[in-house]
């Protein structure tokens, strides 16, 4: 049996407590790797549940604007995936919290997957999500990071059709990442209508936590999917924090107001199994 990681122990901890968890995703070097080390610890600080570090890479397919100047800023400062490896190292001084390596798959393909499994696990980190990578094609993917004890996540989206979720929660573990709208990334004001039949459809194929993530930035979200999902990703609103900030102090105080006000809607929202079917 597949010993359990951080994230899944984690997701079992909020479904016991009836929580909706809070996955905090930051581009790694942006604008440099020991910036987000004090980002990581602002964010942790501040409740999130789950950590996703994004390892900068300059040919992006779902990353929208805002994400993708992060990967430019984070890419000039000199950021490789060696070194966001190095951060999780780092990050493991001081915090326990989960870390999902979020990239895309040529970085990892370069790298050869056994050196980074390997360097991966042994800096602390608990899962990968390969952006693009199918699972037609993650066969080795998943059996390398398998015995590396790392959650492979992937991705599901509302043009899945059940039978395609059923097969990408196959492959997944730790948990499932349901992208709420089809285009890319980027803050937007409501949820779309069709959200709550998607993670019906999605929660009837699979026992994984389920993440939705794209567009997830405002408390009410949290509120509104505190009955639905598992924990809601939220991605762009917090990189246009550090984007917008006139110091790296002032973005980590933001990072950290911010998360705790998501937090807080996510405590006063419904539990899933109060409203579940």
């Amino acid at each position: 049996m597949k010993a359990r990681t951080r994230i899944s122990l984690r997701f079992a901890e909020l479904r016991a407590s009836g929580e909706l968890g809070i996955v905090a995703y930051i581009t790694a070097g942006d604008p440099s790797l020991d910036t987000s080390l004090k980002f990581v610890r602002a964010l942790a600080d501040a409740g999130a549940d789950v950590i996703e570090l994004g390892v900068p890479f300059s040919d992006p397919l779902a990353d929208g604007p805002t994400i993708q100047r992060a990967s430019e800023r984070a890419l000039r400062s000199g950021t490789t995936l060696a070194g966001v490896l190095d951060l999780v190292r780092r990050i493991r001084e001081f915090s326990q919290v989960p870390l999902v390596l979020f990239s895309y798959y040529n970085p990892i393909l370069q790298m050869g997957l056994e050196r980074f499994a390997s360097s991966a696990a042994s800096a602390g980190a608990d899962g990968v999500l390969a952006t693009d990578l199918t699972p037609e094609e993650s066969e080795d993917y998943r059996r390398i990071l398998g015995v590396h004890h790392l959650d492979t996540i992937f991705l599901g989206a509302p043009t899945s059709t059940d039978e395609r979720l059923a097969k990408i929660a196959a492959c997944s573990s730790g948990f499932l990442y349901l992208i709420s709208r089809t285009g890319v990334t980027g803050a937007k004001d409501a949820l779309p209508d069709d959200l709550p039949a998607l993670i019906r459809r999605t929660r009837g194929v699979t026992q994984l936590a389920i993440a939705v993530g794209f567009g997830i930035s405002l408390p009410g979200h949290v509120s509104v999917l505190g009955g639905l999902a598992d924990a809601a990703v939220i991605g762009s609103a917090l990189v246009s924090e550090i984007e917008k900030a006139q110091s790296v102090d002032a973005a980590a105080a933001a990072l950290g107001n911010r998360i705790r006000a998501l937090k807080e809607a996510a405590r006063h929202g419904l539990s899933r199994r109060e409203v579940a079917p």
